[in-house]
């Protein structure tokens, strides 16, 4: 580990951890001397100042968000915005729903005809956690369709569909209601949901996204975001853990 990440001006470890919601700078200390802190995979001691932006603090194993200056916030996107920082046909952005304090760029993609959750944060780690092809976050969707399809058709929804870049992996499907089916996948491939569901001969006329991993607002309105609390985006985080951990 670089010595640099224990300079005097460093901040108090037990600062960063009681700003990531570890309770006060006391708990925090007590967490330290149990053990169950490191830095950059070697373990913590009382006394250790850190740079919180580069250094990698975990606490039970799982990575913390402790930079001073990282903001998370989910945005219920309405259809006809996009989902980019800019765009040069001057549509509306996502960018342009969310009132943040400093830069911040979206997780992933919804198209502009898709509704739902967005993550939109300056934290570049846990983007690249969030959207890495092998990261096994769930997503949840609420998708209409033309027609209702066979329970053969369900069934082949489930087992994986052969897509132009290959086959899918097994998704979650539930008949909600005639031509209504909720469907969960842990892969990002683009637009993938609506080619699964063309794939079976019944056309997305609606999607919705109404899970990411762990998180879930059903009271969120259209175009409306809040900041994540420290409580969801660690939750966030150890959901893109197990996966990312094993690589």
């Amino acid at each position: 580990m670089s010595d640099e990440l224990f300079e005097a001006e460093g901040e108090r470890l037990q600062k960063s951890l009681a700003r990531a919601g570890f309770g006060s700078r006391r708990a925090c200390e007590v967490l330290i001397t149990e053990g169950r802190v490191t830095i950059d995979g070697r373990r913590a001691e009382l006394g250790n100042r850190v740079h919180s932006e580069v250094a990698e603090i975990r606490v039970d194993g799982k990575l913390v968000p402790t930079a001073p200056n990282l903001v998370y916030f989910i945005l219920n996107k309405p259809a006809g915005v996009v989902t980019t920082a800019d765009d040069p046909q001057g549509r509306p952005t996502v960018l342009d729903l969310v009132p943040a304090p400093v830069r911040i760029f979206p997780v992933g993609r919804l198209d502009m005809n898709s509704e739902g959750l967005l993550i939109l944060t300056n934290d570049g780690r846990l983007t690249h956690l969030l959207t890495h092809p092998s990261s096994g976050v769930q997503k949840e969707y609420l998708v209409r369709v033309e027609g209702d399809p066979s329970p053969g058709s369900l069934r082949r929804l489930r087992e994986g569909i052969q897509l132009e870049d290959g086959m899918t992996a097994p998704a979650q499907v539930v008949r909600v209601s005639d031509g209504v089916l909720r469907i969960v996948i842990h892969e990002g491939r683009n637009r993938q949901v609506r080619r699964m569901c063309s794939a079976i001969g019944h056309e997305v006329t609606r999607l919705v996204r109404t899970r990411i991993g762990p998180l879930t607002d059903p009271t969120l309105s259209p175009g409306v975001s809040r900041q994540l609390s420290v409580s969801e985006v660690r939750k966030l985080m150890a959901a893109v853990e197990p996966s990312t951990s094993r690589r």
